[in-house]
């Protein structure tokens, strides 16, 4: 399942589920027929489940946008691009002067619940046919809502809620439901998915039990129950196949995909065309290109549109002799008087770029190299595993040693040696573990979310304001659609 595509159940199941345009911006209205399909016309066998679930899977490949701005939003990066107005949401969120007018937010809002209701179409209908190897197809998809629900609370905080397709009219009757309601979900979802997958998945790319562990551990922590997330991501460590490679580097090129490290990574193809007027519709990674250097001309990398450029902060906040470093950032003047390679400067030109995520030659890069690089975002790695498990331990005040020694698996491969160890216990420690994350997962799309879960974003993200900016405005066609239904997210 390296490719998330299927053409049939892509021309049945159209981006915009809920109140919204459609996948390229068609009114919702007339779409809505695509939808009456029943079980007496749909999942009577194990080819129609499996094609629902590619579907299913492939709302993953538009959460590119979900990984870019969780860098913007945080003080890793700025937005760039090529001037203040190119992308105004991305430098909106950047600045925190984001408002519910915001195309970026409400593709976030409509592309997941795209993702939920293509999984709540497969539920309504799971126990139509049986075959062997159901229940796993079955497990994959209640991962799926969860990890989309998942990433509308976080976002959004309160969101609607619903196990069955959504219909036109529920904007109008279905509540937001609260955080913990939600929560409460996704971890009952997570906790099937838990019971019915394997460590070794059908396909490369499939859902694993690893992974269904590893988020129900991370929404454990998200809701500060420490002692269940300590619980469910032990068992990640010790029962499951992952482990850290030896080489931070190979990690994030094309032969270090779905590795020993990986735990759940999203797929993507440069097999497939793709255009500006539907980026939801690519196959590839379109975050790599808008990461990648502007009118680039040297070896190893592609050109692309310096938007999520790092920032001297998030550089300076490795310390000497972390192999990570260079790894992580590529500081394109030192680059480029090592290579002769020439560059442009874009808006908010740093100096550094995310180089785990930037466009390599080389690539197929059907249709626009920009749109379709097929580098795979590496959603939950075994490092971060190893860093929430630390943190459940310390901030629950569980057990420091056992924090100290998950966290320094982190450090020793970070530096090569046991020197660098941490001993200390306490706020002290937490204050480490939260510093290691931000290095070892810089890039990567975690750092707005870890500053506001942990109550340090309002001092560390300029313009951040306490009690509005840990969740994003509820899209304001969102908000007129309900008619009154669903209010918006204070202070919007």
């Amino acid at each position: 399942m390296k490719k998330y595509i299927n053409k049939t159940i892509q021309s049945l199941l159209t981006l915009s589920i809920l109140l919204g345009a459609t996948a390229c911006g068609d009114a919702y209205l007339e779409d809505v027929d695509r939808y009456n399909i029943d079980s007496e016309s749909y999942f009577n066998s194990e080819e129609d489940y499996y094609n629902a679930l590619v579907g299913a899977y492939d709302l993953l490949q538009s959460s590119y946008v979900n990984v870019m701005l969780g860098e913007i939003a945080s003080d890793n990066t700025l937005a760039g691009g090529g001037s203040a107005v190119d992308v105004p949401g991305f430098q909106q969120i950047d600045d925190m002067i984001h408002t519910p007018v915001n195309s970026n937010l409400r593709d976030i809002w409509t592309w997941m619940y795209a993702g939920v209701n293509r999984v709540n179409f497969i539920l309504e209908f799971q126990d139509n046919t049986d075959f062997p190897g159901r229940d796993i197809i079955i497990g994959e998809a209640y991962f799926l809502r969860a990890y989309y629900y998942f990433e509308l609370v976080k976002w959004f905080g309160p969101v609607p809620l619903k196990q069955t397709r959504f219909e036109l009219g529920d904007e109008t009757t279905i509540p937001r439901s609260p955080v913990a309601d939600v929560y409460k979900l996704i971890q009952d979802d997570l906790k099937y998915a838990v019971e019915h997958l394997e460590y070794t998945a059908p396909e490369v790319g499939r859902v694993t039990k690893g992974a269904a562990l590893a988020l129900l551990g991370k929404a454990y922590l998200y809701q500060k129950q420490y002692a269940e997330a300590a619980l469910v991501l032990d068992r990640v460590i010790n029962e499951g196949p992952y482990d850290l490679v030896a080489d931070y580097d190979s990690i994030f090129e094309n032969d270090g995909e779905n590795g020993i490290e990986s735990v759940f990574e999203v797929q993507y193809t440069d097999a497939e065309g793709a255009g500006f007027e539907c980026l939801q519709c690519s196959e590839g990674n379109v975050a790599v290109g808008f990461n990648s250097i502007r009118t680039y001309d040297g070896p190893l990398f592609d050109s692309g549109f310096s938007f999520n450029v790092p920032t001297q902060e998030a550089v300076d906040a490795f310390e000497d002799g972390d192999l990570r470093k260079d790894v992580a950032i590529l500081d394109i003047e030192n680059w480029a008087a090592t290579t002769g390679a020439t560059y442009g400067t874009g808006y908010e030109h740093t100096g550094y770029f995310n180089r785990k995520y930037l466009a390599r030659k080389g690539d197929l890069n059907t249709g626009d190299q920009n749109l379709t690089n097929p580098n795979n975002y590496r959603s939950i790695r075994f490092a971060d595993v190893l860093l929430m498990a630390a943190e459940a331990y310390n901030s629950g005040g569980i057990d420091d040693t056992k924090a100290q020694t998950y966290l320094n698996r982190v450090r020793e491969r970070a530096f090569g040696d046991t020197a660098h160890n941490v001993t200390s216990t306490g706020a002290a420690l937490t204050d480490a573990i939260a510093h290691e994350r931000r290095v070892e997962l810089v890039g990567e799309g975690h750092r707005f979310f870890d500053l506001v879960r942990t109550g340090k974003a309002a001092q560390e993200i300029d313009g951040f304001t306490a009690g509005k900016n840990e969740v994003f405005p509820i899209p304001i066609e969102e908000i007129q659609f309900s008619n009154g239904n669903w209010e918006q997210n204070p202070n919007y």
